[in-house]
């Protein structure tokens, strides 16, 4: 480039016809010909266009700046750009620009700048080391596919933390036969959400108590048991609990009873879809009629098997879920203690063995 474009000089006798705008307005100043030259002391501050170049540069001014001809501009003009001048040493943080068309001088501040460009950058969280999770505790677990991210909280927990576990109490054991046969009327999120109504009715489930129950008063107006189960279900609830305590006399537990039927060891399934999980099974099937011929009431073979699937006789969670691990470790370690407690037994018969035949030999 050339250098700045110069500034068009003005007619010195068009502007002598016009009035210049002053601080009190057109009125307080005349033609341009009545007024008093500019005195000596003024004229010097007035800077050369040299030396408002050296002195621009050095304080950040734009070198563009065209020089003002002190012939083609009125004095009035050339008086306020040197104000304008004089006050912009104040401001040395700030940067200048110039528009040579015009001869405007406009600021802009730096440091405003600045801060706005860093505000618009992302704030950074400073993460405590101590509250830092690895990658697999942000993963979510994996479930059987029943159980969704919408699914009741207390279904959830009820997944994660009971569906399939082994059980061996016979209060337990009970509860969960009752849960079971109660899913032809309810779901499992309203049989889990009325859980407590259930305990508190049922007296926590104790075989003996609840054979006891006048079914008069269980099934008649105004009782909490009717809100939870049709009459059919809870007179079926007191003649079953009458016949588990026969049971617990006959074989000294419900859980003996029970976990006969596959050996004390649970079925392991290993289903990897939903689709292959059945609704009952040949072993649910022979459960079922032993307990019928027993006296027990509404115990198909399907409501055997979802008794099975909860209290952890089989295991059906799906391969892909984390609960099926779970649950077979626990299986593994029941075993391991029962193979070691069997194996102290044995070893204790062969020592009173040994001891007998040498006390013999004696």
């Amino acid at each position: 480039m050339s250098g700045a474009p110069r500034v068009r000089s003005m007619n010195v006798t068009e502007s002598e016809s016009r009035s210049i705008l002053g601080l009190t307005g057109n009125k307080s100043l005349g033609p341009l010909t009545t007024r008093k030259p500019i005195s000596k002391t003024s004229k010097k501050t007035e800077m050369s266009p040299e030396e408002g170049s050296i002195g621009a540069k050095s304080r950040g001014i734009a070198a563009s700046s065209p020089p003002f001809s002190s012939t083609g501009v009125p004095s009035i003009l050339r008086r306020q750009v040197s104000l304008n001048a004089s006050c912009s040493s104040d401001a040395s943080t700030d940067s200048f620009q110039s528009r040579a068309s015009t001869g405007r001088i406009y600021r802009t501040n730096s440091n405003v700048r600045g801060r706005r460009q860093l505000g618009l950058k992302p704030k950074t969280l400073v993460v405590d080391s101590t509250s830092e999770t690895s990658p697999d505790d942000l993963q979510p677990k994996k479930r059987c596919s029943w159980v969704t991210s919408s699914s009741d909280q207390s279904y959830t927990i009820f997944h994660d933390e009971e569906w399939g576990v082994p059980v061996h109490d016979d209060k337990k054991l009970f509860e969960l036969l009752v849960l079971s046969g109660a899913l032809s009327e309810l779901t499992w999120p309203s049989i889990l959400n009325k859980r407590h109504l259930f305990r508190e009715v049922f007296v926590d489930f104790d075989p003996l108590v609840v054979g006891k129950l006048n079914e008069k008063k269980l099934v008649g107006p105004g009782s909490a048991a009717i809100s939870l189960l049709s009459e059919l279900k809870l007179r079926a609830i007191v003649e079953n609990a009458r016949q588990i305590s026969k049971v617990i006399d006959e074989f000294g537990s419900f859980d003996k009873y029970i976990w006969s039927f596959v050996n004390y060891k649970p079925i392991i399934s290993r289903f990897r879809y939903p689709r292959q999980i059945p609704v009952k099974t040949p072993k649910a099937d022979v459960i079922s009629k032993d307990l019928i011929r027993r006296g027990f009431r509404c115990v198909g073979p399907t409501v055997i098997y979802s008794f099975m699937q909860v209290a952890g006789i089989t295991n059906d969670h799906l391969c892909s879920c984390f609960r099926f691990q779970e649950c077979l470790e626990e299986v593994v370690g029941l075993i391991k203690v029962e193979e070691d407690d069997r194996k102290t037994t044995d070893d204790g018969m062969e020592s009173c063995i040994r001891n007998g035949i040498e006390e013999l030999s004696f």
